[in-house]
């Protein structure tokens, strides 16, 4: 079975921003069908957001309007869309981020992939591991590794 993931925010910018980068490989996995990608119209609606950003444009200047278009479009046609999100757990620290455990928890996501202490400091806590011990939070280098480590998958016969 095929893992399922979620990525945050600045995990989308940066595959699009930087085609070199550890989040764009991280997103070549979920083109080339080795990891699924789970989204809500939420986190999508924030990508758009995001990305369309003045201040993020000047940064970045490779974002055009048709890049970003194309980009999350590309993101929509290849993503499973979850269209409800109950909320399951309530993350003080930065209630922005809920946004993305929420989705990982009830898409039974395998990984949480982001560059955001206030969701990898969960991999800390003991609590939450042993509430949700399927899932896996973190930085897109790491995830990387895993799948290069990963045996590849034998064909049926």
């Amino acid at each position: 079975m095929t893992p399922a993931a979620v990525f945050d925010c600045m995990v989308f910018v940066q595959a699009l921003a930087n085609a070199k980068g550890p989040a764009c490989a991280c997103y070549e996995l979920v083109r080339s069908g080795r990891l699924v990608l789970c989204v809500s119209p939420e986190i999508l609606a924030e990508a758009a957001d995001v990305l369309s950003r003045p201040k993020v444009r000047r940064k970045l200047p490779g974002l055009t309007d048709e890049a970003v278009e194309a980009f999350l479009r590309d993101v929509h046609a290849r993503a499973a869309m979850l269209s409800e999100v109950p909320e399951a757990y309530r993350l003080e620290r930065d209630p922005k981020d809920e946004r993305y455990l929420n989705l990982a928890i009830a898409s039974v996501a395998s990984y949480l992939v982001s560059w955001d202490r206030d969701l990898l400091d969960l991999m800390n806590d003991e609590g939450f591991r042993q509430q949700f011990p399927w899932l896996t939070i973190l930085e897109p280098p790491a995830l990387l590794r895993l799948f290069s480590q990963a045996p590849p998958e034998t064909p049926s016969e």
